[in-house]
C-alpha cells in the first residue's frame, strides 16, 4: 500500500492535476480521471482513453470490487490520506486513474448525416464537459475544440463529461479554417440571429458552432461571411430570463439538430 505523501506516485498525479497541469498533460500524454463512473466507462470503451494505472483505497475496492477486479491495467492500493492528496475533489471516492490521451484520426465526412460540435474559445470546464456529454447523448460524431479554449483533459472537464469522454472523439487546437471547407452546413448559435433553430433544414452533414461564454462568437473576424453555409441561429425564449447558460443552450441546439428535418 502507498502511504507516504512523498511517494513519486503522488507527485506524478499532483503534477497532472495542478493549475499548471496542462503542460504536464501535453508533455506526458497523460491525464487524471477520478471516480467510479469514469473508470467504468474507460473499461467498457474500445476507442477512448486507455487506463494506465488505477489507485484505489481499501474502502473503494470493497465497494467497487466488481469493477476494479476487471481491470487489466496496474492497480495500486493507497491510503485515505494519499487518496485525498491525489484528488481534485472535496469528497474523494478513493479511486484515481492515470489515463492515456488518445490519438484519434481526425474526422472525415463519411456520409450526409454526420454531426459535429465546434467550440470556439470556451473557458468554463463545466460547460465544456456538459457539452461533450450532450454531444455523446445526441449521437454526434465528434467534438472539435478551438485554440485558446479550456483544456479538455483537465480534472474538472473530465469529471463534467460523466464518462462521455470515452464515447465520443474530442480534438483540441482545431481552427475554424481547418474545417471551413467541409461539405457541411454550419450552424452558429448567435443571440442576435433572426432564424430560430427550429427552422433549420439540412440535406448534408452539420457542424454546430458555439462561442465563448462571455463574448459569444467573434463576428469581427467575419465568421458568418467566410462561408455562405454558415447560418446564425437563435433559441427563442418566451420567459423572462435574459439568456441561457452555454451548455444548456448548446444541448437544446444539439437535440434539435439530432432530429433535424431534411429539406
Amino acid at each position: 500500500m502507498i502511504k507516504s505523501l512523498n511517494s513519486p506516485h503522488v507527485g506524478r498525479v499532483k503534477a497532472l492535476i495542478s493549475s499548471r497541469g496542462s503542460k504536464e498533460r501535453g508533455d506526458s500524454g497523460l491525464f487524471i480521471a477520478e471516480g467510479i463512473q469514469c473508470i467504468k466507462e474507460a473499461m467498457q470503451s474500445e476507442y477512448g482513453p486507455e487506463l494506465q494505472t488505477i489507485f484505489c483505497t481499501n474502502s473503494a475496492l470493497e465497494k467497487y470490487a466488481d469493477v476494479i477486479n476487471q481491470a487489466t491495467c496496474e492497480v495500486l492500493s493507497i491510503s485515505d490520506d494519499v487518496s485525498r492528496a491525489m484528488s481534485d475533489t472535496v469528497t474523494p471516492q478513493g479511486l484515481v486513474a492515470i489515463c492515456k490521451i488518445p490519438k484519434s484520426e481526425f474526422p472525415v465526412i463519411s456520409n450526409s448525416s454526420s454531426k459535429f460540435v465546434y467550440l470556439s474559445e470556451i473557458q468554463d470546464p463545466g460547460n465544456a464537459g456538459t457539452i461533450i456529454r450532450s454531444a455523446d447523448a445526441f449521437g454526434f460524431d465528434a467534438v472539435l475544440i478551438s485554440p485558446n479554449s479550456v483544456d479538455i483533459y483537465s480534472p474538472k472537464v473530465v469529471r463534467s463529461t460523466a464518462g462521455s469522454l470515452w464515447h465520443i472523439p474530442v480534438f483540441q487546437g482545431v481552427t475554424l479554417n481547418e474545417i471551413i471547407d467541409w461539405d457541411c452546413q454550419f450552424i452558429a448559435l448567435d443571440a442576435n440571429a433572426e432564424m430560430p433553430i427550429s427552422e433549420v433544414r439540412a440535406d448534408r452533414s452539420v457542424v454546430a458552432i458555439f462561442g465563448n461564454e462571455a463574448r459569444g462568437l467573434n463576428t469581427s473576424q467575419g465568421i458568418f461571411g467566410s462561408k455562405d453555409s454558415i447560418v446564425p441561429v437563435k433559441i427563442p425564449m418566451q420567459g423572462n430570463a435574459e439568456s441561457l447558460n452555454l451548455s444548456a443552450a448548446a444541448s437544446i441546439v444539439m437535440y434539435q439538430l439530432a432530429n433535424i428535418p431534411t429539406s
